[in-house]
């Protein structure tokens, strides 16, 4: 039996790491869903709830990290493992605070950020 394609959901206001990430992930056997919307987030409802949420940190209009406590504090989706990722030096920090269960600095190596997708899926 064939495992079930895992879900992930790319979340970054940058079109271009979004494409990038769409592209390497579903090389990588992965169902992905991207956007640049911070509301879509908050929308998710169960039947549509991905696997694992990449996240970048600072969104245009909206803190990732708000949308990470946001996201734990519902029963429906506190299960989803978050990595967040951000340029920023001292980012890990509050992102750890706000529920993120791993953090990768920008910009990252291909081989970290598929191993940390591999070690909470």
């Amino acid at each position: 039996m064939q495992d079930e394609i895992k879900k992930v959901l790319v979340v970054d206001d940058d079109v271009d790491i979004l494409e990038f990430l769409q592209e390497l992930l579903e090389l990588e056997g992965y169902s992905v869903m991207v956007t640049e919307k911070a509301d879509y987030v908050e929308t998710l409802q169960n039947g549509g709830l991905p696997d694992l949420i990449l996240l970048d940190v600072f969104l245009s209009g909206k803190d990732g990290r708000d949308i990470a406590r946001q996201l734990k504090g519902r029963v429906d989706t506190r299960h989803i493992p978050i990595v967040m990722f951000s340029a920023h030096p001292n980012a890990e920090k509050t992102a750890r605070e706000a529920g993120a269960n791993d953090f990768l600095p920008k910009p990252f190596e291909i081989d970290d950020l598929l191993a940390k997708i591999e070690q909470h899926i």
